[in-house]
Parts: C-alpha cells; structure tokens; sequence
C-alpha cells in the first residue's frame, strides 16, 4: 500500500490504538506492523477473526493473557548451549501457565472448526516441564531444596554448620571476657564468613582472622580462631550448593531445548491471538461492525464515523462505484469536507487491514490494490516547491501508478493558482482519472466543477451542509447535491446593506446564476422527495403495525388452539384412565361369575358401551346442561342415582369416608366420586331396568344366550389376509364371544409369512385377561403359522 497515502491519513494511529490493546511485545509489534492487504480471501479471513474474538469479549470478556512474555530469546540460548537463570526459567513457567490457561478458555468459548479453535490446538502448555520448574525454582527466582536429593542434603548440612557457627560466636560476644574487646554484640557476615566487631585497640586480644575494617578504621572485623576451620567447611558446602545449582538449572535447560520447537510456535501463536483480540478490543471501543466485501469496486458505507475524532461525530453516509464511479463534494471551509474525504480512505485502509470499521450494519467495502491520497499541504520549504506545485506533483506520480482497481482521494483539486485555469485543470484531471476506470472523490471549491459533475456521465456532486441561519456547518454530507456558496445569504445575515448585496449579485454571470438556480431547484426537488419518502415511510410503519397486530391475533388465537387441543387430550387420557379402571372392575367380575350370568353382563357392557357412544356423539353436536351436583348427605344405600359422565343409571349398594359410592349399574359394580352422581326421583318408560331387575331375569334367558353362542362360535378363528389393526380387533370381540360360549381353548390361525401379525397376536394375548396361556401349533395342528390359545 502506498507509504504517503498510509502517512496522510494517518493510518499510524490506528496502530498505536490497536497497540496499546494487546497484551505483550509480541501482540505488540503485530500491531504496530499492521499493512492493509489486497487479496479478497485474506481480508475476509482476517474479519472472521476479528469478529469470533469480538463475539467473545462481548459474551466472555476476552482471552485471558496474563503471566504471557516472549520467551524466544531464552529458547533460541537453550538450543544454543547455554544455561539458563533461574529468573528466566521462571518467565517460561508462567509463560506455559499462561499458554494452558489461555488454551481451556478458547477450547470452552469457540466452536469446533473456527479459526480461533484452529489456533488454540497450536497452543503447547507442556504442563511436565511447568511442573518441574516451579518444583525447583521459588516464586524470588531461588533454587529450591525440592530441585534435588542432593541439594536438599547440602543445605540442611549447611544450615548445622550456620547455627554450630552462630552459637560459638554467640557465646563468644555474650562473654563478660571480651565485653571492653567488642565494639557491638552482634555476630555479622564478611565476605561470606561469619566475624564479630572488635575495637582496633584491642585487636590482639580476640585470636583470628582479620576480614575487614569500618571506614573511620575504628572497627575491625574479625573472624575468631575458634570457628575458622568450621567456617571453611561451611564455604566447601557452599561450592558444592554451587555446582549442584548449575546442574539443576543445565538440566532443566536441556528439558526447555527439548521442547523448544513446539514452544516457539505456541508463543508466536499466542501473538497473534493477542493481536487478534486487540482487533476485538478495539472495535468494542468503536462500537465498529464487520463489513461485506467485494471486488467488484463498489463502496456503500453507512453512519461512518472517523475513528480518531473525539466528542459528538456526525456520521455520513457513501456510496461509489454503482451509478457513478467520480463524486466530487462542494461546501464551505470546516465545513467537513476534508473529514469525509479521510473518514472513506481510512475506512477502506482499516477493512483491508483486517480491523471493523466504526459504521452501520449493511456496510460494504471494496478491496483495492492501491489507495492514492493528496490531501493537506504538502509545502516543501527544501525543494521550493509551493503548494500547488507539491500537489500536482503528487498528483502525477499517483496518475503514474493508478489502475481501475485504485481509489483516489483529492482534496482541493485545484486549488492554490488562477481559478479559472485550476477549475479548468481539475474538470480535465476528473476526466482523466474516471476515463482510467478508477473510484475517485475530490473535494473543491470551484462551482464549474459543480456543472461539470452534473453534466458528465459518471460523475455526481455531493456537498456539506450549511445553516445559514446559525452560521454553522452541519458535517452533514448529501450525495446528488451540489453545495451552495451562501456568501449572499451569510452576508446580509451579517449585516451588511442590502444594496451592497444587490450590487454584488449584478456582478454574476449568466453561468453563475443559471448553476446557482440549477442548485435551487435540485435543493427544493429533493425537499419534496424527503417529504414524500416521510409520508410514504408513515404509511409503510402503519402497515406494518397492522400486520403485526393480526399476526400478534393469529398467535393468540393458534396459542388457544393448542390449549384447547391439549385440554382434549387430557380429559381423553383421563377418560381413558377411567375407561382401564371400570375394565378392571368388569373383569373381576367376569372371573367370579358363572356361566349363566356371563352373557348378561356382556350384554349390559356392550349396552353401556353404546349409550356412551351416543352421548358423545349428542354432546359433540348439542352441549346439554349438566345436572346438579348431589350432596354426599342426600345419598343412602339403595338410592336411585344418574351417572353424570356415563349418562346410565344405578343404585348405590354402599358410601364410604373418602366420598365414593359403590353404585350398581345393571350387572356392573362401580366406585364412583359422589359429585358425579345425582338422586334421581322416579322412573320414566325410557328407562333402562335397575340392577336389581338384572338380577331377577330368569336363569333360562342367560343358559339360552350362552347355549346360542356355543352353538354359533367356531373353536378357531382364520386371520390370514387381514391387516394386523384389523386382525386384533377381530380377535378381542371374539374372545369375549368364547368367554361367553364357556370355550376353553381356541386356535387363531394367522399363517406364517413375515412373522409381523404372529407377533402382535402375541403380545395381544399375553396382556388379555381371558387368556390363561398360549403356544405355537403342533404338527398336526398348523405349525408357525397357528397359536393356541387357553381361555379361562
């Protein structure tokens, strides 16, 4: 990317911002060496990143990177030979530790797949080489005793040698003996040996040797005979503690070697994850947002601020590239031009470099392979150059190296000469560069060129907004609006006399006054156009909220839907519930009754079974009234009742403590709730017969029934070529019929083919309460493909 264009819109900011985000020096100098790219695929990589890290510390709070330093230096001397301190080894171990730390939360904070999972398996915490330095090196950077046997054992025979040393020495400055001899009671260190302060007078008076003296010479320091043989053995074990360090530390160095490949890569991994999440970290500060990209030279960029403005930032909207490739934006001084002119070249530089872009979801940037900039004055005091002469020289040398795929920004072209011939040059200087098929913005002050970008296929005006009524610019930018000098407009609001404003406007060519027109008009047009995008934006909101109120509706009423259907479930569940429990009760009673009494209960069964089929079928089309309720204490033994939800009638036999009443129902027995029941006063002609009338029919009926139903029903039953819904049903209703007839066994032939309706015959039995047991056929009974079955 061009270096002056890089300068000029002070792209090195950008870094130091970037930089001061990251971590450690490696994170750093990423930062501070940060290029824009112009390969479409690494841009997008390197947004993908940014924004995985940037989902991350807005959920998470960020990679945590403390105790991290670059550790590439001691590994490069590990390899070499050279043994490391045990300051240095430390920064490995919480280097590692760091490494491991970092490694869990990216493997617990990212998908399988994304880029920042991809890195974290590059991460090495070689957790058995942190363990073995933090075992022998102290948090002070000392050698533990726990680094070695040997160590351990040199130093606790030093620390003998300290205390038999201190004692002797102790009684020696506590003797009344030498009290005049010593200067201060107190035992101290000399060149590594322990010696006690003598008065120079009395030097001869306490035996040994002489290590040092004060400064004033008053004091010597001297090391009595009496410890001296106990001190040198005291210095041996010191150099033996030596030798035994450098050991320890020579073979920890050799561990750090052995891993020092993998190791090298982890820690430039861990550099560029911290770089990465200082891309985070500063889009999070920028509130920025990730833009499309393309190649196809198209910018569309929405609420963009200038990420190195500070207080309230107007945002502007861009757009380049589509309708026309050339914007040329007219306004006043301070007025914003300049600003949105940097705001787009260093929008397009962040995005290529990888970083969000502080602006509004929706926008997209191009990928350019070069960005050219004159802006500012370039002055140059040295090469006697004037500003117009510095900017044309930049000019040429970005017209030699511009190509279609570029954006060029100029700022005041132009400017700094005659305005007529630097009108003139710059209307030519346009053409050039949109004729070369690049995107370019210029910035000017001359009003032909507002003509000139409105008569020119291609081009289009913008300009920055002016209140003329405050005096103040807005920062606003319009694009398809050329900008209007106001200087008439601002100076009589000045005050200066209207003839001297009239007098000034007769001054005005036709050209001027036909473009100053021209402006009007455009300005009133889209005065219009705003109008009616307002009130066409009104429509769209209250049709919209229309919309969302019947959807909102239609929710509510598929909502009570669903919980109708899911009452009816439930009420049929406890239907259901009840239906099992009054089988149960019906069975009981089919097991304890003889022969005779078999078809009347069958019979009074199915009877019910019908009446309730009828009544669901009446309520379905007609909801009745329900009957009142009746009291627990209107009901006595033999009271005539109604079934409220089988809709039969009965007679109580008896009431217990928990309010159930057992009621009789023709030859059925049912406990029943006393709230589902109701006293019933007497007995129409549509009246079924009481339980008790059950009772009375004569033995003959039922022996008559039963004798008709074993005359009629077959000891087998065929199933072949039915489905096996139709087969089950088939085998239910007639084992009732066999219960009935008084059979003792039956066969069911169901024949062999897929096994799939022998199979849920069988299950079908072994649940039945009629079937006592079953088995596969004979030989001579039909094989496979019959099932017998034993009824009682």
């Amino acid at each position: 990317m061009d270096r002056k264009t890089l300068r000029i819109l002070e792209f090195d900011k950008i870094r130091e911002q970037l930089a001061s985000h990251t971590a450690f020096s490696l994170g750093r100098e990423r930062a501070l060496w940060l290029e824009p790219v112009q390969d479409l695929d690494v841009v997008m990589l390197r947004q993908k990143e940014t924004k995985e890290a940037l989902d991350i510390v807005n959920r998470d709070g960020g990679l945590p990177l403390g105790g991290i330093k670059d550790i590439k230096g001691f590994l490069q001397r590990a390899q070499m030979g050279s043994t490391l301190l045990p300051e240095e080894l430390l920064d490995i171990a919480g280097t590692l530790h760091g490494t491991g730390r970092a490694r869990r939360f990216l493997f617990d904070h990212t998908e399988h797949g994304t880029q920042l999972a991809d890195l974290a398996e590059r991460l090495e915490p070689a957790l058995q080489l942190q363990k073995n330095i933090e075992n022998a090196v102290g948090d002070d950077g000392e050698v533990l005793d726990s680094a070695s046997d040997k160590l351990r054992s040199i130093r606790s025979r030093m620390r003998n040698l300290q205390n038999r040393i201190k004692d002797r020495l102790n009684t020696i400055v506590q003797s009344t003996r030498y009290q005049k001899v010593l200067q201060d009671a107190i035992v101290t260190l000399r060149n590594g040996r322990y010696v006690v302060p003598v008065k120079s007078e009395y030097k001869g008076s306490l035996p040994g040797i002489v290590h040092d003296q004060s400064g004033s010479g008053q004091t010597l320091f001297i090391e009595p005979q009496a410890v001296v043989e106990t001190n040198n053995q005291l210095r041996r074990l010191e150099a033996e503690e030596d030798e035994e360090i450098e050991k320890i530390l020579h073979q920890l160095t050799l561990a750090v070697s052995a891993k020092a490949r993998e190791l090298v890569i982890s820690v430039e991994t861990l550099g560029r994850l911290d770089f990465i999440f200082a891309k985070a970290y500063l889009a999070s500060e920028q509130k920025a947002i990730c833009p499309r990209v393309n190649t196809e030279g198209y910018l569309d960029i929405r609420g963009a601020r200038h990420p190195l403005l500070k207080g309230k930032i107007v945002p502007i909207d861009v757009w380049l590239g589509r309708d026309f490739a050339t914007l040329v934006i007219t306004g006043p001084n301070t007025g914003g031009k300049t600003v949105a002119l940097k705001t787009v070249g260093l929008l397009t530089l962040m995005c290529q470099a990888g970083l969000h872009i502080p602006c509004d979801e929706g926008t997209e940037m191009n990928v350019f392979e070069q960005v050219f900039a004159d802006i500012g004055d370039e002055q140059s005091i040295e090469q006697s150059l004037s500003t117009f002469s510095s900017h044309m020289a930049n000019i040429v040398r970005i017209m030699d190296e511009v190509n279609r795929n570029s954006l060029v920004l100029l700022d005041e072209l132009g400017a700094g000469t005659d305005p007529t011939e630097g009108a003139a040059l710059a209307m030519a200087l346009l053409q050039w560069f949109h004729n070369r098929g690049c995107r370019t913005i210029a910035t000017t002050h001359y009003s032909e060129l507002k003509a000139f970008a409105f008569m020119t296929e291609g081009l289009e005006n913008a300009s920055v907004r002016f209140d003329v009524e405050t005096l103040e610019p807005t920062y606003e930018l319009e694009i398809g609006l050329p900008g209007r000098s106001n200087a008439f407009a601002i100076a009589k609001r000045l005050g200066l006399h209207t003839h001297v404003v009239e007098a000034a406007k007769a001054h005005l060519t036709q050209e001027d006054i036909r473009i100053d027109d021209m402006i009007q008009d455009m300005e009133e047009s889209r005065r219009r156009a705003i109008h009616e995008k307002t009130v066409a934006e009104r429509t769209r909101i209250q049709v919209e909220s229309e919309k969302d109120e019947y959807e909102k509706r239609l929710l509510r009423l598929e909502r009570e839907k669903d919980s109708i259907l899911a009452k009816a479930r439930h009420e049929a569940a406890e239907l259901l519930k009840q239906a099992k429990s009054e089988a149960d009760q019906l069975l009981g009673q089919l097991r304890s009754a003889d022969k005779q009494k078999r078809e009347q209960i069958a019979k009074d069964v199915r009877r019910v079974l019908e009446d309730e089929r009828q009544s669901l079928t009446f309520q379905k089309a007609q909801k009745e009234p329900r009957p009142a309720k009746t009291a627990a204490k209107h009901l006595r033994p033999g009271s005539a009742v109604r079934l409220h939800r089988l809709q039969q009638k009965g007679q109580v036999l008896e009431l217990t403590a928990a309010g159930e009443a057992l009621v009789q129902v023709g030859a059925l027995r049912i406990t029943l709730p006393v709230d589902e029941l109701s006293l019933v006063e007497g007995r129409g002609r549509d009246e079924r017969p009481s339980s008790a009338q059950i009772r009375r029919q004569p033995p003959e009926a039922a022996s008559r029934l039963q004798a008709t139903k074993a005359a009629a029903i077959s000891t087998e039953l065929d199933l072949r070529g039915m489905t096996v819904e139709e087969a089950t049903n088939t085998v239910d209703k007639y084992l009732d019929d066999a219960l009935l007839a008084g059979l003792s066994r039956c066969r069911l032939i169901h024949g062999k083919g897929t096994g799939a309706l022998r199979q849920a015959l069988h299950v079908q039995l072994e649940i039945h309460p009629h079937v006592k047991a079953m088995r596969l056929g004979g030989p001579d009974e039909g094989g496979d493909g019959v099932t017998v079955a034993e009824l009682g």
